[in-house]
């Protein structure tokens, strides 16, 4: 299997796919900070930015906590909670989730999208259908992504030839049920049962290495079908070996209903080659019956190759579920926020002269490119966003500088100190 960088799509990513420590470790040993002690201070600044930003996204996680506790799948709905405060709470649910994914970079696909994808598909060989009328909204999101050379197999194995794949890096599934008064039908409250799924529940799903032309087997609800081909070797065949069996017991029904009728009392008598027909036919109703079950038995088995096919291809790939995904989502965007910062306050801090946003964003970009070998799109306007709600960040018209490593320092000490009312104040970082 080969990996190449993917260039084409809807744009360059986001995410900066570099652990936070080789970040900091890569910027110091850039020979930017002049002395130990600047190298120092500057660790130092990047821990109290680390520190402010954790404090902030526990908050965020404990949000989520409290606004999945009603729509989880396993907790059975409050009995005083009435329909205005179960849209109130689906909508900063909705909210939240949406606020974390975007600070962790993660973009979020059109349904549209994923359609034409489908209609795309490569690796997935089975054909699957997944209805959206079940669900009261879905929203699928993913974060980098790479192109694969993989070599599939067509023709039950008698083709085999190499393509480009694009698979998305992670993708995070949100499936919001129906409640119990929109579903149309009993059919659906039914399945809903036997997955054991809570109507009006939300679903959270996490997958890694998922191809884009799969995300719809990533569905709750999807099934197997049979595709036209398999059709045509499992029918023709049951044609053209059902087809002698139908003409011979044709020939001989009318005698055999004749011996029904006799043993019935609707006939006076039979004979003996009446018999022997009669015989014929009953061994060709059962060849026949033998002849269905057969069939039916093969196709099981091919649909049962199918759906574990399909079983395999989402269970390793599947990270994480519902609750258990945002401690991992706020813990990304977090790392997110902090390497973003940390990248604009150093080359802000190092400039022989201030940058504008664009040549910033277009240094830093440099960097990670000849560092790390990442292309991305860094996120510069909400980097300096952050920058100056932090105090560090100075303008001059375009020109952009920030606070020196002292001066940073003591801001972000007087950040942290208004997260909490003096008279329970803490001793500062």
């Amino acid at each position: 299997m080969t990996v190449v960088h993917h260039q084409a799509g809807d744009g360059i990513d986001e995410f900066i796919p570099v652990r936070k420590d080789d970040i900091i470790e890569a910027l110091i040993e850039s020979g930017a900070l002049a002395s130990e002690a600047e190298r120092e201070e500057f660790r130092f600044l990047c821990r109290r930015l680390e520190a402010i930003y954790h404090y902030e996204y526990f908050g965020l996680l404990e949000r989520l906590h409290r606004g999945y506790y009603y729509f989880g799948p396993d907790v059975a709905p409050h009995a005083a909670m009435d329909r205005e405060t179960v849209e109130r709470g689906y909508a900063d649910l909705l909210q939240s989730l949406d606020q974390v994914l975007k600070d962790a970079s993660f973009v979020e696909l059109p349904h549209d999208h994923i359609a034409d994808a489908h209609r795309r598909r490569a690796l997935l060989r089975v054909e699957v259908k997944a209805s959206l009328d079940d669900f009261r909204e879905v929203r699928f999101y993913r974060r980098g992504r790479h192109v694969e050379q993989v070599e599939i197999r067509e023709w039950y194995g008698l083709r085999r030839r190499k393509i480009e794949v694009e698979v998305y890096d992670d993708v995070v599934l949100i499936v919001a049920m129906k409640s119990t008064a929109e579903l149309a039908s009993k059919r659906q409250l039914r399945a809903l049962e036997r997955r054991n799924i809570r109507p009006g529940s939300v679903l959270l799903k996490y997958f890694r290495n998922v191809a884009s032309s799969d995300l719809k087997a990533l569905f709750p609800n999807v099934r197997v079908v049979m595709s036209n081909l398999d059709k045509l070797v499992l029918g023709v065949p049951a044609l053209i070996g059902g087809i002698p069996i139908l003409l011979n017991i044709y020939a001989t029904i009318s005698v055999l209903y004749l011996v029904v009728g006799y043993y019935l009392g609707h006939a006076a008598a039979i004979h003996d080659k009446d018999m022997k027909t009669a015989l014929a036919a009953l061994s060709g109703l059962a060849a026949l019956g033998a002849f269905v079950a057969r069939q039916w038995v093969r196709y099981q088995r091919q649909a049962l190759l199918y759906r574990t096919e399909l079983a395999d291809n989402i269970y390793y790939r599947n990270v994480n579920n519902n609750a258990g995904i945002f401690d991992y989502l706020v813990g990304s965007a977090e790392e997110q926020e902090c390497k973003e910062v940390w990248l604009a306050y150093h080359f802000l801090h190092v400039a022989p002269s201030p940058p504008t946003a664009d040549e910033l964003d277009g240094r830093i970009e440099a960097w990670l490119r000849e560092t790390f070998g990442v292309d991305l799109d860094f996120k510069v306007d909400d980097a300096l966003a952050r920058l100056a709600a932090l105090g560090l960040l100075k303008r001059d018209g375009e020109r952009l500088f920030v606070s020196p490593l002292a001066g940073a320092a003591a801001q972000l000490h007087a950040a942290w100190n208004r997260l909490f009312p003096a008279e329970n104040r803490a001793t500062p970082l």
